[in-house]
């Protein structure tokens, strides 16, 4: 979904270029609606995430991701100046799945233990893999060459996530304090950006190791994020 900071940002790029039609040999200028404007940036992204799934963001380009749309690579300029803000968008949209989980378990829930606490949130986390690979990126990069108008809605997001973890704990975690709980997402939240390098281990990395002989025992994304969450929450 479009916050309203990305809708003007939008709509006052497209002011400016208006799209042009030629209907019968005359050149007419089309409105283009909020609605597809939000269809056409997730078309974008869903490209992106296609993609991503084979392919390294080094080797994504604007142009491959304009090779699997309805649209070509300059249209995709309207929408998105930089590879770096398609990334964002895509990276905010998997903050908003996961805020998404973790509010069915505040609301899905009367009590739980931390032990049950801490399943439900590395079960959430186990299957949001998109979000763990974006996370194990180089944010910097991501973030410096986009826009700050998208930059704030991506933060609006990542801080979401904060304020509903927050409320995971103040209201499963009674006996946790204000700082308790702060030192906890200062922890965790770093944590997060390790998951994914520890987890996806390909067969290269795996001979590697053994070559080195460290004795590394791989665990899944579940086990990691579950057992240092039993550490966190004092259980």
């Amino acid at each position: 979904m479009l916050t309203r900071c990305q809708n003007t940002l939008i709509i006052n790029m497209l002011t400016r270029r208006q799209a042009n039609e030629n209907i019968g040999g005359i050149k007419v200028m089309r409105k283009v609606t909020q609605e597809e404007i939000a269809r056409k940036r997730e078309e974008i992204i869903n490209a992106c995430e296609q993609l991503y799934q084979t392919m390294s963001f080094r080797e994504i380009t604007l142009k491959e991701i304009s090779k699997i749309t309805s649209f070509s690579r300059p249209t995709i300029y309207n929408y998105f100046e930089t590879k770096e803000e398609i990334f964002l968008g895509l990276f905010q949209r998997e903050y908003d799945r996961w805020n998404e989980d973790l509010t069915a378990i505040l609301d899905g829930n009367e009590r739980l233990t931390k032990k049950e606490l801490a399943d439900r949130i590395a079960g959430s986390l186990a299957g949001r893999q998109q979000l763990l690979k974006l996370l194990s990126m180089n944010n910097y990069d991501m973030e410096a060459n986009s826009r700050q108008e998208l930059l704030n809605t991506f933060k609006q997001s990542y801080g979401g996530s904060m304020h509903r973890m927050c409320m995971l704990l103040g209201k499963f975690c009674p006996d946790m304090s204000v700082t308790d709980i702060q030192n906890f997402i200062y922890i965790f939240f770093p944590f997060m950006f390790g998951i994914y390098p520890y987890t996806a281990v390909t067969e290269k990395q795996k001979t590697a190791m053994k070559e080195a002989g460290i004795n590394y025992v791989y665990q899944s994304v579940y086990e990691l994020t579950y057992g240092c969450l039993i550490r966190l929450l004092g259980e």
